[in-house]
């Protein structure tokens, strides 16, 4: 443990060196750095010719070999779950292992298992339910289709009595007359005399009637017989008995007269308002009936559909919960869905990731966390990351020469594909270093790269056409000034240039120089004050 923290710490070092002396560089020949930087003598220093030819600048990275497209397995299992079986790492999946679903990862499924058999047991009494409440609908259906008929069959009766004791026109008449005015009042006892009276109350107004005009007859007769019998009497022809006999006989019919009258009267004045009343009444109750017997058939219907509706829902929930658990069943069971080479997700990230998440047998994953990726060995690149300093020349399309480390005699073709619009994460060792992560294509198929090789990349960026040309290390900044020192008679001779692109070794010189003049390659460097070297 110990040694691989020294070895840690040796490389952090060496790291950290690096990356200042890289800065270091570039700020000497961007911004100037300080003015002055070795103590090479003037008399130790090489000259370098000033040409003219065609510069490539070029930017230089290294990266790291992955597939263009891969296949990405990852745990569809909602929360946390632990790897029972995996394929090794570096097994070559097969189209026969594709299409006989060969498992690749297995993880537990014992608390989804239990889970799922509490959702079939729900689902299943959603299922009952809904069929209970599709019965029940359809029950309330007949039931308030019988209802309302045996409603509207009593109102028929209620009206056809109505019609049998007044008349159907004046019923239909006093019907219109109340639905168009709830309202309305109407004396029954006008209609005693008119001639569309039905026949039934048209007949018990007849005979009672009839009997005042028997009882009358009857009366008369009686009367006229009891004078007849005085007579005789007084002359003693007839007894006292007869007499009275006769006398008993009128005073009999004179009252059977009189309840005759009294019963026509009883049957005008209460009798038929009465009965023609009660059964217009029993016809608008009828009606009203009818009213409520559709209004409770309604609300009736709606809490059966309410209640049909309450249970489609619950049966579609718990469905999608049933499905939802399957399918989180079957997600522990991971079958090959293409053909490449088994790479653990662990070992395609970074060293914390490699230690602190690797991916093995007994390790636990959580959703959506990658497992195995599965390249595509047909096309690969190249992923590199593009310090800032030259992310803006670089773009989508420019060509690229591509070296592998593990094949170093052979050089690959290569085509820029895209870069990040944003910069990487900093990272805490070096938080100032802004790069981008840069995606270059390496033409043509070569199955023998594997991902995760280390491969440099050089970026053909721009490429100028007869320019001049010295090395970058010629050029100094003095006093924000950029200058040369070129070979005169009495020595170099301090000289203000101009320049335009560069590359790792050499800068353009726009102005300030001619074609096959002498610039010393090492030019004198004071710290803290000007160079006397004119």
């Amino acid at each position: 443990m110990a040694a691989e923290k020294r070895k840690f710490k040796s490389k952090f070092v060496w790291v950290v060196f690096v990356a200042i002396f890289a800065a270091g560089v570039v700020t000497v020949f961007l911004f100037g750095g300080k003015e002055g930087g070795s103590d090479v003598g003037v008399g130790t220093s090489e000259f370098f010719t000033v040409r003219r030819e065609n510069l490539e600048i070029t930017v230089t990275e290294s990266g790291e070999v992955k597939a263009l497209d891969s296949v990405d397995i990852k745990s569809k299992v909602e929360g946390k779950t632990t790897i029972i079986t995996i394929v090794d790492e570096g097994t070559y999946i097969s189209q026969e292992d594709v299409n006989n679903g060969k498992v690749l990862v297995e993880l537990d499924s014992s608390e989804i298992e239990r889970r799922l058999a509490e959702r079939e047991i729900s689902f299943l009494k959603a299922e009952a339910s809904l069929a209970e409440a599709r019965e029940a609908l359809e029950i309330q259906k007949n039931q308030n289709e019988s209802d309302i008929k045996g409603g509207e069959q009593k109102l028929r009766f209620a009206l056809l009595d109505f019609r049998k004791y007044v008349g159907e026109q004046i019923a239909s008449e006093l019907v219109e007359k109340l639905a168009a005015d709830a309202n309305s009042e109407f004396e029954m006892e006008e209609y005693l005399e008119d001639s569309r009276l039905s026949a039934e109350a048209l007949g018990k107004l007849k005979d009672l009637s009839d009997e005042i005009t028997l009882s009358e007859s009857r009366y008369e007769r009686a009367v006229d017989k009891l004078d007849w019998t005085k007579k005789l009497f007084e002359k003693q022809y007839v007894a006292e008995t007869e007499l009275k006999a006769d006398e008993l006989e009128v005073q009999s019919l004179r009252i059977q007269k009189e309840k005759a009258e009294i019963a026509l009267e009883l049957f005008r004045q209460y009798e038929f308002i009465k009965e023609a009343e009660k059964r217009f009444s029993d016809h608008q109750e009828a009606l009203r009936e009818l009213e409520r017997i559709k209004a409770k058939a309604r609300a009736k219907l709606a809490q059966a559909e309410a209640k049909l509706a309450s249970g489609k829902a619950s049966y579609v929930v718990q469905k999608k919960n049933l499905e939802k658990m399957q399918k989180q069943f079957k997600a522990c069971t991971i079958c090959a869905p293409a053909t490449g080479q088994v790479v653990y997700a662990s070992s395609m990230g970074g060293r914390w990731q490699r230690r602190n998440r690797p991916i093995g047998l007994g390790e636990t994953v959580r959703q959506r966390q990658k497992i195995i990726c599965i390249p595509d060995p047909s096309v690969m690149k190249v992923e590199i990351k593009v310090h800032e300093m030259w992310i803006d020349k670089v773009e989508a399309g420019q060509k690229a020469e591509i070296t592998v480390a593990a094949f170093g005699d052979k050089t690959f073709e290569g085509v820029v594909l895209k870069k990040a619009p944003m910069a990487d994460p900093e990272e805490w060792m070096n938080p100032d270093l802004k790069v981008y992560t840069t995606d270059v294509r390496i033409e043509g198929r070569h199955d023998f790269l594997k991902t995760g090789m280390t491969a440099k990349v050089k970026i053909l960026m721009d490429e100028l056409e007869e320019v001049l040309i010295v090395p970058i290390q010629t050029v100094i900044n003095q006093e924000g000034k950029k200058v040369c020192f070129v070979a005169g008679e009495n020595g170099p001779e301090r000289r203000e240039v101009e320049t335009g692109q560069f590359n790792n070794d050499f800068v353009e010189i726009k102005n300030g120089l001619s074609e096959g003049q002498m610039v010393l390659l090492n030019p004198p460097r004071l710290f803290g004050e000007e160079s006397d070297v004119e």
